[in-house]
């Protein structure tokens, strides 16, 4: 079963993308090295359920 996930830069506080995952297999928040259009950088984003 997989549920939506929003990815919030962990800098800007922005939600700038959203994606699944399967909860079965990665019970741990997501975290990833992405793009933020605010500050025109690359910056953590943490998911936020």
């Amino acid at each position: 079963m997989r549920t939506l996930v929003y990815l919030v830069c962990e800098e800007s506080g922005h939600v700038n993308y959203v994606t699944t995952k399967n909860k079965s297999k990665t019970p741990d928040k997501i975290r990833k090295k992405k793009y933020c259009k605010a500050l025109r950088k690359h910056t953590w984003h943490v998911e936020k359920r």
